[in-house]
C-alpha cells in the first residue's frame, strides 16, 4: 500500500507542474524515479500503440522467473547474478535485486496455499511429535481443542518408546481421541504411495487396539502441526535448558515433566483465553474410552529365571525372588529401568547394568550375603576324635591352617590321645589357650597342660584405679632448715 501511495503522490505532483524535476523536488525523490513512474502509467493507460518502458534485465527476466520456481522462492539475487550476467545481464546489482524481488513477489502471489485457521471439534485431534537436545528426546502432544500437553522424556525414537509415549499420554488423558496427528516418523511411516503416507503394521495394530485413526501431515510443512511444534520449542527453552535434565536420569526427567505438565495445564493458555486442564474436563466426556487390555508393545521378551535365580538380559544378570526359580518370567525396560514381569505382576526391578555386570537385591535371597567360610569335615578317625570336642576343636583346625602348619594331622593324633591323659575339660581349655597366644603345634598344647593352673592369664587394661587417700599434715619448710651454727 506504501508503494501504490508513493507513485499516486508522484504522478499527482507531475500533473500538477508539468516537470520530473519539479515533481521530484515536491516528493522527495530524483527525476529518473518520476519519469520511471510517469512513462509506466503512460504504457498502462494507452490504447496500445505506446512501446512499453525498456529495461535492461528484460533480457534475463525469463531466466530469473524460472530460477525462483524451480527453488519456490528461496533463491537470492546474490546467487542468480553470475547466472544473469551469463545470459547477457549488464546491469547493476542494485537494479538486479529489484528484478528477483518482483519474480519472488510475482511466484508467491501465485502460488500461496491459501492457509486457514485450524477449528478444532472437541474430542477429535490429538498432535504428536518429536524433539531433542542433543542424546535426551522429547514426546510432544497437545489435544487440540483444550490445549491440553503432555511430554514423555526418551533416549530414542523407536517405534516401541513411541507408543509407550503415547499409551502414557492416553492414560494421563482418560481416554482416546479420534485422530492422532503426526509428521512423517520414520518409525511410524512404512512407505509413501503417490503422496500418502502408508502407516507401518504395528502402528495399524496399536492404533486398532486403541481405537483412534492415524494421520500425517503433508511432507516438508512444519506449519500444518504448529500446535506441536511450539509446544516442543516451549519445552527445550521452559524446562529442558533451565533444569538442566539429561539422559542419564530419565526417571527424574520423566518426574519433573509431570510437574511441568501440571503447570502449564493450569495456567491460562493466552490463545484460547482459558485453562486448558479445566477446558480437558469437558473434553474427556467426548473422548473414547481406553481398552480394558492395555496393548503388547515392543518385542516380547520372555527368560527363563536360572539356578542362581537370575535372569540373562542384555550379556548381564538380574536377580529374582528364589520362589520363582525355573519359572519363566517377562523382561521388560522402562524408563532406564529393567522390569521382571510374571503373570502381569512386577516380582523385581533393577537400574540397567553394563553387559557382563550382576545386579543383585539382597531381600530376593533372604537377606545380605553371608561371609564366604569352608566349613571343617573331618573324615579320618583322629579327625573325627578331635572334632568331638566342639567349636573350639573347629576353630583351633582353622587357625593352624592359616598359619601354615603343614604337620597339622600328625598333631591332630598326639592332640586326641592328650584327650585320654588330662580329660576333655582341661584339653578344651589348654585350646583356647592356644588359640588365643597363637600356637597351633601339638607340643604348645602339651606345655600348656604340663604348666596345669600356674599360667598367667593376661587381661586387657581396666579402668584408673581411684581411691580415697587419708589426709595428713603439713609442716612449713622452714621447720627443716638448719641453723648457722651447725
Amino acid at each position: 500500500m506504501k508503494s501504490v501511495r508513493e507513485r499516486m503522490d508522484i504522478l499527482s505532483a507531475y500533473r500538477e507542474v508539468g516537470t520530473y524535476r519539479g515533481a521530484a523536488d515536491m516528493c522527495g525523490t530524483t527525476a529518473k524515479t518520476v519519469k520511471r513512474k510517469v512513462l509506466a502509467d503512460t504504457a498502462a493507460t494507452a490504447d496500445g500503440d505506446t512501446e512499453p518502458v525498456a529495461h535492461n534485465y528484460d533480457g534475463v527476466r525469463d531466466v530469473v522467473a524460472d530460477r525462483v520456481a524451480k527453488t519456490y522462492g528461496r533463491i537470492t539475487a546474490k546467487r542468480l547474478l553470475p547466472v544473469a550476467v551469463a545470459a547477457g545481464y549488464d546491469g547493476s546489482g542494485r537494479n538486479f535485486r529489484r528484478l528477483v524481488a518482483d519474480a519472488k513477489a510475482t511466484w508467491r502471489n501465485a502460488n500461496h496455499r491459501g492457509r486457514r485457521p485450524g477449528v478444532w471439534t472437541p474430542g477429535d485431534m490429538l498432535v504428536i511429535d518429536w524433539g531433542e537436545i542433543g542424546p535426551l528426546f522429547v514426546f510432544c502432544a497437545v489435544l487440540a481443542w483444550s490445549r491440553w500437553r503432555f511430554v514423555f522424556f526418551a533416549d530414542n525414537l523407536r517405534a516401541d518408546t513411541t507408543f509407550t509415549a503415547l499409551a502414557a499420554c492416553f492414560e494421563e488423558l482418560g481416554g482416546v481421541p479420534a485422530t492422532v496427528l503426526s509428521d512423517r516418523m520414520g518409525c511410524l511411516k512404512g512407505a509413501t504411495v503417490a503422496g500418502l503416507v502408508v502407516p507401518t503394521a504395528d502402528y495399524v495394530r496399536f492404533a486398532t487396539h486403541y481405537g483412534f485413526r492415524p494421520d500425517f501431515c503433508e511432507g516438508n510443512d512444519p506449519a500444518s502441526k504448529g500446535l506441536v511444534e511450539n509446544l516442543v520449542g516451549y519445552v527445550k527453552s521452559d524446562l529442558m535448558v533451565p533444569a538442566e535434565l539429561t539422559v542419564d536420569d530419565l526417571v527424574g526427567a520423566n518426574r519433573a515433566g509431570v510437574v511441568w505438565c501440571s503447570e502449564v495445564n493450569e495456567a491460562l493458555h493466552s490463545e484460547i483465553c482459558a485453562i486448558p486442564a479445566e477446558r480437558l474436563v469437558t473434553e474427556r466426556e467426548l473422548l473414547r474410552p481406553l481398552p480394558s487390555l492395555r496393548a503388547q508393545i515392543g518385542r516380547l521378551v520372555l527368560r527363563k529365571v536360572d539356578r542362581l535365580s537370575c535372569v540373562r538380559f542384555g550379556s548381564a544378570r538380574y536377580s529374582v525372588p528364589t520362589r520363582h526359580i525355573g519359572k519363566q518370567v517377562e523382561v521388560r525396560v522402562v524408563d532406564g529401568t529393567v522390569q521382571i514381569v510374571l503373570l502381569g505382576a512386577l516380582v523385581a526391578e533393577h537400574r540397567v547394568v553394563s553387559p557382563g555386570e550382576t545386579s543383585i537385591v539382597d531381600d530376593h535371597y533372604g537377606g545380605p550375603r553371608p561371609a564366604p567360610a569352608r566349613a571343617v569335615r573331618p573324615k579320618t578317625a583322629a579327625e573325627i576324635a578331635f572334632c568331638a570336642l566342639g567349636p573350639i576343636a573347629e576353630t583351633f583346625i582353622r587357625a593352624a591352617a592359616a598359619a601354615g602348619i603343614t604337620a597339622l594331622a600328625g598333631d591332630l593324633e598326639e592332640l586326641a590321645a592328650l584327650q585320654a591323659a588330662h580329660g576333655p575339660d582341661a584339653l578344651i581349655a589348654a585350646l583356647e589357650r592356644a588359640v588365643a597366644f597363637r600356637r597351633h603345634r601339638a607340643s604348645d598344647v602339651r606345655s600348656i597342660l604340663a604348666a596345669g593352673t600356674g599360667v598367667a592369664h593376661p587381661t586387657r587394661p581396666g579402668d584408673a584405679l581411684v581411691i580415697d587417700l587419708p589426709v595428713v599434715g603439713t609442716r612449713p619448710l622452714s621447720d627443716y632448715a638448719i641453723g648457722e651454727g651447725t
